[in-house]
């Protein structure tokens, strides 16, 4: 057999092997069609602050945890919105600040405006531009690391399946 057809025959077979995989429900089953949620601690949020050239920039709002990379000249070191990276900055996001008691996720006694300006801007600048890559911890676990049953997978933005957990 040439080097040739012995090529078109392994392509062939490739063929073959990924239309019957593709066809078989047990290996579909076994086989990822997606990446794992991902969950960040405080901690783990916290090495994404923007400080080290080699890392992405993370930074979470309303629990959602964002690649803001892109925006490097935002959200990198000595960048004008830095402050708000490496955490969920939700309540700063909320009342557009960047003093350091509001560098958190609580929203508690925050007014209408500002719930709804954090809507706004979750949606339609964090969503829109910037992908999620994971959730925060506090956002499915309660503070003795059981699982939050308030927590529904199917109602968090982009989750595309409910068994991603």
């Amino acid at each position: 057999m040439s080097p040739c057809s012995r090529a078109v025959s392994v392509l062939w077979l490739g063929a073959v092997v990924f239309i019957c995989a593709d066809g078989d429900p047990e290996v579909r089953r076994t086989t990822p069609q997606h990446k794992p949620v991902r969950l960040f601690t405080d901690e783990d949020l916290a090495r994404y602050n923007g400080e080290q050239e080699d890392q992405p920039i993370y930074m979470a709002v309303k629990g959602a945890v964002f690649d803001v990379s892109a925006g490097k000249e935002f959200y990198g070191k000595g960048a004008p919105y830095n402050a708000l990276a490496g955490k969920d900055s939700t309540r700063a996001v909320a009342k557009m600040s960047l003093e350091p008691e509001d560098l958190i996720s609580d929203t508690t006694g925050l007014t209408e405006e500002q719930l709804k300006s954090l809507d706004d801007i979750f949606e339609n600048v964090y969503k829109k531009k910037y992908p999620i890559i994971g959730y925060t911890a506090q956002r499915i676990l309660n503070e003795d690391g059981s699982p939050n049953p308030g927590f529904k997978p199917e109602d968090q933005p982009h989750f595309k399946i409910k068994d991603e957990f």
